[in-house]
């Protein structure tokens, strides 16, 4: 069992992100926190590095598809005009496809934090996935105001500024993918580890 300030999460600010210059923004809303970034890289993925980030089993595509559905019939907006279909198993790869774009569209920067919970403390910082629903004083809630809907409308991926882990098995899965064999630092922050 790792010691509570080892907990370790994975993080990448999305092109959105960097294009508005947050990197140093987004690591100082983290250090402020007393959590510790170990490991740090600015990369263009590729597309294969990107679409093995996502998961690709029809499941998680049809909920992709679902999830938009969801959004064209609480907004009023017409499906069936956008995509031509109403089936979420078609719907969902298009959206896929959509993130992969975007992800590939400018450089990213990838991070392990390290800390007290840091999975569940990077997203509250991080705040609601849907940037239009982020509390203010989160990285989304004031950095971004995108939604589905206008990402939908405009046939591209919602642009969140920043991707992290949902779960500790998650964070170690996506570290490993994205460093692999690349060893994370190890250091005491002043204050903090001490």
């Amino acid at each position: 069992m790792k010691h509570p300030k080892e907990e370790r999460t994975y993080v990448m600010i999305k092109p959105d992100g960097v294009r508005k210059g947050l990197i140093g923004e987004i690591i100082k809303r983290f250090e402020q926190r007393d959590l510790k970034i170990v490991a740090l890289e600015m990369f263009q993925p590729t597309h294969e590095e990107l679409d093995n980030h996502y998961p690709k089993n029809e499941e998680w595509i049809t909920r992709l598809g679902h999830k938009t559905l969801t959004t064209y019939e609480k907004y009023g907006y017409d499906a069936m005009t956008d995509f031509g279909t109403i089936d979420p198993s078609i719907i969902g790869p298009e959206i896929r496809k959509w993130l992969l774009d975007f992800m590939k569209s400018a450089p990213l920067v990838k991070m392990v934090v390290q800390g007290i919970h840091a999975v569940d403390v990077v997203r509250k910082i991080a705040g609601d996935t849907m940037p239009y629903k982020a509390d203010m004083g989160t990285i989304r809630g004031d950095f971004s105001i995108d939604s589905p809907a206008l990402a939908n409308k405009e046939k591209r991926a919602v642009m969140n500024v920043i991707h992290c882990s949902e779960t500790p098995e998650e964070a170690e899965h996506e570290i490993k993918h994205w460093f692999g064999a690349n060893p994370t630092h190890n250091y005491k922050r002043f204050g903090v580890d001490e």
